[in-house]
């Protein structure tokens, strides 16, 4: 499925979401690496990164909640500065990111594996997928590659 709201060329946010494990930073960095191969100025936002810089330890859900406003807030200064920015952050609350897509055209990128990876103890309960205008990337035995050329293929039929 290619469903991403329309992106201005100002603002060049891919959102990646998903559980602990799933392939969120690989990706992004991956996709970074192809954007900074053609010129590009990118930056990354990691939730793990975004945690530890701000010594945010707290996975209440209100805790939760600041660490994802802080990401957009990044993200939105960022591509106000002309970057494309990559988002990767678990995210679990549905509500904050379809907020997030109507202040801001956006791609989010929901990725999921069947596979277990080791960091299924760092899984939110209350995950909640999205349901509308995204892009679905199931990591399962796939290498990191080939999940970025899907990725690649699905944001060109996004961003047409």
């Amino acid at each position: 499925m290619y469903f991403c709201t329309a992106m201005a060329a100002s603002h060049h946010i891919v959102w990646i979401t998903g559980q602990p494990g799933a392939g969120k930073s690989t990706l992004g960095k991956a996709l970074m690496g192809h954007w900074e191969a053609q010129g590009e100025r990118c930056f990354m936002v990691d939730g793990d990164d975004l945690r530890g810089m701000t010594a945010n330890a707290d996975y209440t859900r209100a805790g939760r909640e600041a660490n994802i406003r802080r990401a957009q807030d990044i993200a939105l200064y960022l591509a106000g500065q002309g970057c494309f920015v990559v988002v990767c952050i678990v995210a679990p609350y549905r509500f904050l990111r379809e907020e997030f897509k109507s202040r801001v055209q956006i791609c989010e990128i929901y990725v999921h594996t069947s596979e277990l990876r080791g960091r299924e103890q760092f899984h939110s309960k209350d995950y909640e997928p999205p349901l509308e205008e995204f892009i679905d990337m199931d990591t399962t035995g796939k290498a990191p590659e080939e999940s970025l050329a899907d990725i690649l293929v699905a944001l060109e039929h996004s961003w047409a």
